[in-house]
């Protein structure tokens, strides 16, 4: 037993001495890998100028609106339209009751009748009293002849003197009824002519080819004047009408093209348009200018949308870096500035979009060269090499 013990003993100490030996000494830690740089693009932060731009919202118009009415009182029997039909020039849209306006045309023209009746009755009468003056002033020169030759005596002659007054009043009466009648005769006439257009006015019409956007009656709603029936805008042609400040109106003239943003468009499409009126009045309520816009016909663009007008105000001198070089985490703005070969976080206030720049209003300085679309992996305080771009 005590053999074995001994052996045992003998194998574990050769073992540790030969370890020992293998090792050659403690163990030394394996130097650390120096980090491989990053390839990156950079561009220079500059001066240049820059156009200084707002936005201001407004409201899409169609350039024709017609808010259809009523010239007459009257119960209404037909609407012929809906809401969303498009509707031509003279398409009859609403229809009235006429049944009074048919009675007032039918006196009208009854009217128009007996003053013409009356007008011939006159005319004959004239005729009437002018052969009787004539005759009157024959039998006046005769006896005139005769008293001259002393073959008639003076009372014959004042009897033919007063015949012959009487002749010239009996015909300038006749003359002055035969006027009066003629007068009641255009005074019918236009009466009938008002009937007439009363008459038709129990049918409205389209006044434009265009859209029914909203009906305002019913059938069995009572018509009259000013009382709104239907609403229709042509599609011919949209503007947007939108409101700046007199110090930004200044800058805004008629034929100046904007950029205008449709906000309620599905694909959030930008068109442009322009500038076709500015209002040379401030609006008492709002203490701004009402500024018009034509915009192109478009199946995007409908009445009634909101769409926001990008303007320009004026040129000057603008701090600008590459937009892809600007980074965005949360509220912050960042940009990677090359440092010696390292790439540093730094935080910046960018400003309006110039083109394929940003405006940077604090934190940068001209001429600093900044690294453009920075990759995933790339942190602050990275090695970088340049890849392209500004060196």
């Amino acid at each position: 037993m005590r053999t074995r013990a001994r052996l045992r003993l003998y194998w574990v100490v050769a073992a540790a001495a030969l370890l020992a030996a293998a090792c050659g000494g403690p163990a030394r830690p394996a130097p650390e890998a120096a980090p491989t740089p990053i390839d990156v693009r950079t561009g220079r932060a500059a001066m240049r100028p820059v156009a200084r731009t707002f936005s201001a919202g407004g409201v899409v118009r169609a350039q024709t609106t017609a808010q259809v009415t009523s010239r007459v009182v009257g119960e209404v029997r037909e609407v012929r339209v809906r809401t969303g039909d498009q509707v031509r020039r003279g398409q009859v849209v609403v229809v009235l009751d006429d049944r009074d306006l048919a009675a007032h045309r039918a006196q009208a023209d009854a009217s128009l009748a007996a003053a013409r009746s009356a007008a011939v009755s006159a005319d004959a009468g004239r005729d009437a009293a002018d052969a009787g003056l004539v005759l009157a002033k024959v039998h006046y020169g005769r006896i005139q002849q005769l008293r001259d030759r002393n073959s008639a005596i003076p009372a014959e002659l004042d009897r033919a003197t007063a015949d012959l007054r009487i002749a010239e009043g009996t015909a300038r009466s006749a003359a002055a009824r035969s006027a009066e009648a003629a007068a009641s005769v255009t005074a019918a006439e236009a009466a009938a002519r008002a009937a007439e257009a009363a008459a038709s006015y129990s049918i409205v019409a389209a006044p434009f080819d265009g859209l029914v956007t909203r009906t305002h009656t019913e059938p069995g709603n009572m018509a009259s004047p000013g009382l709104l029936l239907l609403t229709i805008e042509a599609v011919d042609g949209f503007r947007l009408e939108f409101q700046a400040d007199e110090a930004r109106v200044r800058s805004l003239r008629q034929s100046d093209t904007v950029d205008v943003e449709l906000e309620g468009a599905e694909d959030g499409r930008t068109t442009s348009g322009r500038i076709v009126e500015v209002a040379r009045a401030i609006d008492p309520a709002s203490h701004a200018f009402t500024v018009k816009v034509a915009l192109p016909s478009a199946p995007a663009i409908r009445s009634g949308m909101f769409a926001r007008a990008h303007l320009r105000a004026d040129v000057r001198d603008a701090l600008v870096v590459p937009a892809s070089a600007l980074v965005r985490r949360g509220q912050l703005s960042l940009v990677y500035v090359l440092d010696e070969g390292h790439a540093r976080m730094r935080a910046v206030t960018p400003g309006a979009a110039a083109g394929d720049a940003v405006e940077i209003l604090a934190g940068l300085a001209a001429g600093e060269v900044v690294v453009m679309a920075p990759p995933p992996a790339l942190t602050d305080g990275a090695p970088v090499r340049v890849a392209g771009g500004t060196p």
